[in-house]
């Protein structure tokens, strides 16, 4: 099967800026924070994939953000090289369920 690539960016080497803007970076973090924080709020952990360092440094400060926002600690920990796991303590691994659930409609849901 042949795919067409429309818009594709090459990304800086690691450790480079960020391709998102300011404004793009602050925006994505904040649907993250709310998008996850369901979920954990739910569930009490989620998954979600970080390819690269920047993806892994913007979820570490969702954690961080949400530490702060409920009193209580948001752990996050690097599963492998492609996801990471933000929970609550107390809550362990459930390598049965899905990444993401469906996420009040919105389609969001993860890999796997």
């Amino acid at each position: 099967m042949i795919r067409d690539l429309y818009s594709v960016r090459v990304q800086p080497a690691e450790g480079g800026a960020t391709p998102l803007t300011e404004e793009e970076e602050q925006r994505a973090r904040a649907v993250l924070f709310s998008d996850l924080g369901n979920i954990i709020a739910e569930r009490g952990w989620v998954r979600f994939p970080a390819y690269s360092p920047e993806e892994r440094r913007r979820l570490v400060d969702v954690a961080h953000r949400l530490s702060a926002h409920w009193g209580q600690h948001v752990f996050v920990e690097a599963e492998d090289q492609c996801a990471m796991k933000l929970s609550l303590a107390g809550h362990g691994w459930q390598p049965a369920d899905p990444l993401l659930p469906e996420a009040g409609g919105r389609g969001l849901r993860g890999v796997g």
